[in-house]
């Protein structure tokens, strides 16, 4: 009996520990270590070993090093000298390319520099004047629900010193859910970050002709690497507050002449991150080097979302577009690749497929890096090219006689030197229809096997188009039937195929629920029995709601069909009872009538006889949007009340 239970224990405590599920609490960390030689010090990291992606290239880290006092780097291990004694907290962000896990969570280390070594040269911040005064960057590619870091660095470009603003606006309204959380942003020259309310102002001057004169009044007046230099601030404000829901605005001060300050912003994408994996989104960094005058520059991040940190990707700002506005939109494209290879790749060749509803002849390179000419064509060139062929499906870039370093190459430090891409537009075709897209591009380095990225999409929002519809319903089981309505529908905006549609239709009806002829005898005063008629008749008039709901098919861009079901109710139902009694002078065929009495009883109720019932549907013309025909079997789950709908409608 022992050995029974003790062997019962043992099966019970093994079953109850394997039904227990252990959490893995393992985190994936990367730590900081340096060497120290006075204010110079040498940093590397210690990072977990990579997980390769199956079929994908050789996996890596990059690195984003913020030094603590304003600086930053982006090699594996840099090494920094500080200008000043202090306490500096180094922070590190790891990004794992070609990973099939998650980023390396990382600490912030704390260096003491007690002395300055005179042999020691400091290194100040590199000028940002190559790109205009103003630069925006990331450390990697948004990934649902991760962190990311983005620094804006701006220079003071003036020959005096000067106190101005930096504004950075995130989150685009277009986008239903925020992309963005900003967890924290730090700043080493003294910067404040300061509110200001110009809600009220957007909402005076949107509509109004002093906006859209201000609007047309933005000038361009130099353009450099993107970073455009404009003189109408209110007017570039105002859009900012238009596209976005967030910014954060600094205030600086005592900026030197050609000094350039780093400002550091940790954000969380939010797990409601739009999830399509080829949309781009943005932000936009404003930035005012005087508070004194309007002139300011102005810069835009564009960033595809990832699911994984893929270096070669493709990418369309082509999401939820309003199928009205695009006719003459240009939609960007952009394929990014990485040379992740041990030496220098000399050519690169993109085969980009091209979807059917884009014109071709539209097409055109909008920027490209590595920088170099368009190809000559019918010669081979001899010097660094960009050669496009446009084929009936395809478009091929080649990069010519290039030179663009390897990941893996020796003495390459800076990861992004490795990287390139071609940006491209096009607009749609003259007749194109409310489909989505999707297209990919093999990249091939040199000789070597394709890498294939992921689908870029356009999708278009549904928009709502508003119909009107009238017509006339035939009612074959009533007597005497007459009805006419009126009525609006709701469905996407042009839709290619399926789409759902309801309506709201008032109705006047009116009609004769039949005659009764009954026959019978009634006694006069003086005792004779005289032979009676008596006829019945109902007579309605009803007001009707009918709300039908849909689901409809476009054959073509002419005949569209239908089916859906449909509830009906009389809002006001009016009905008379018309009695007459006719009295003869006896009961032969013939007899004469002797007199005749009439009595009317009317009647009036409101919300009753509720039906509901199965509806079929045909229109001609104009299928998609505009003028057609219709006509609809509406079956009710009620005797006498099916009847056929003949009807005009235009949808806008």
């Amino acid at each position: 009996m022992k050995k029974l239970l003790s062997l019962f224990f043992i099966l019970f405590y093994l079953f109850s520990f394997s039904q227990t599920k252990v959490k893995d609490t393992v985190t994936r960390r990367a730590n900081i270590t340096y060497n120290q030689k006075g204010n110079a010090v040498k940093f590397k990291p210690e990072t977990p070993p990579l997980i390769p992606i199956a079929g994908a290239p050789k996996p890596f880290y990059s690195y984003l090093w913020e030094m603590g006092d304003g600086h930053y780097s982006k090699e594996a291990e840099p090494k920094h000298v500080y200008k000043n004694k202090g306490t500096y907290k180094t922070k590190l962000a790891v990004t794992n390319n070609y990973d099939n896990g998650k980023p390396p969570a990382t600490r912030p280390k704390s260096v003491a520099v007690n002395e300055i070594a005179e042999e020691e040269i400091y290194t100040d911040i590199a000028s940002i004047e190559d790109q205009n005064g103003l630069v925006i960057q990331k450390n990697a590619d948004p990934i649902p629900d991760q962190e990311m870091e983005v620094i804006v660095s701006y220079q003071n470009m003036e020959n005096y010193v000067t106190d101005g603003k930096l504004y950075l606006f995130y989150n685009e309204k277009q986008f239903k859910n925020n992309n963005f959380e900003l967890i924290d942003f730090r700043t080493y020259a003294g910067e404040k970050e300061v509110k200001e309310n110009l809600v009220a102002t957007v909402d005076d001057l949107e509509n109004s002709d002093s906006y859209l004169a201000s609007g047309n009044a933005l000038v361009k007046v130099q353009k450099s690497k993107n970073t455009t230099t404009e003189i109408d601030l209110d007017a570039t404000l105002l859009d900012a507050y238009k596209t976005y829901k967030n910014v954060t605005i600094l205030e600086f001060y005592g900026a030197n002449p050609g000094e350039t300050r780093n400002v550091f912003f940790t954000h969380k994408t939010t797990p409601e991150m739009i999830k399509d994996t080829s949309a781009t989104v943005t932000m936009r960094s404003v930035f005012v080097p005087n508070r004194s005058f309007k002139n300011h520059k102005v810069k835009n991040l564009e960033m595809e979302i990832v699911t994984s940190h893929d270096p070669n990707k493709m990418g369309s700002n082509g999401s939820f577009m309003n199928y009205r506005l695009v006719r003459f939109k240009r939609v960007n494209f952009k394929t990014r690749f990485q040379n992740n290879g041990e030496g220098p790749a000399r050519m690169i060749r993109l085969e980009t497929d091209i979807p059917d509803m884009f014109d071709k002849k539209t097409f055109q390179i909008e920027d490209m890096y590595p920088k170099c000419p368009i190809c000559p064509k019918e010669e081979e060139p001899t010097v660094s090219c960009l050669d496009t062929i446009i084929k009936q499906k395809q478009i091929f870039f080649t990069f010519k006689n290039i030179y663009l370093p390897g990941s893996e190459q020796k003495n390459v430090k800076e990861k992004d030197s490795t990287k390139g891409f071609v940006k491209y537009s096009m607009k749609f075709n003259k007749d194109f229809h409310k489909v989505n897209t999707k297209s990919r591009t093999a990249i091939i380095f040199d000789k070597n096997e394709p890498i294939i990225t992921n689908y870029a999409t356009t999708r278009f929002s549904p928009g709502i188009s508003i119909g009107a519809k009238a017509g006339y319903n035939f009612y074959p089981s009533l007597d005497n039937s007459k009805s006419y309505f009126v009525g609006a529908t709701i469905s996407p905006f042009k839709a290619y195929r399926f789409y759902w549609q309801a309506e709201l239709i008032n109705s006047l009806h009116k009609y004769n629920n039949g005659t009764t002829i009954t026959t019978g005898f009634t006694t006069s005063p003086n005792g004779v029995r005289q032979p009676t008629r008596t006829t019945t008749t109902l007579n309605y008039s009803n007001i009707n709601n009918e709300i039908p709901l849909l689901i409809r098919y476009n054959i073509n861009n002419f005949i569209g069909i239908g089916a859906g079901i449909q509830a009906n109710i009389n809002a006001s139902e009016k009905q008379e009872e018309h009695t007459k009694i006719d009295y003869f002078e006896s009961e032969k065929p013939d007899s004469p009538i002797l007199k005749t009495e009439e009595n009317t009883i009317s009647n009036s109720k409101t919300f009753t006889n509720f039906k509901t019932g199965l509806l079929f549907d045909l229109t001609l013309g104009a299928a998609r949007i505009g003028p057609s025909l219709g006509a609809r079997y509406v079956l009710n789950f009620e005797e006498n009340f099916n009847y056929v709908q003949l009807y005009a409608i235009w949808k806008f």
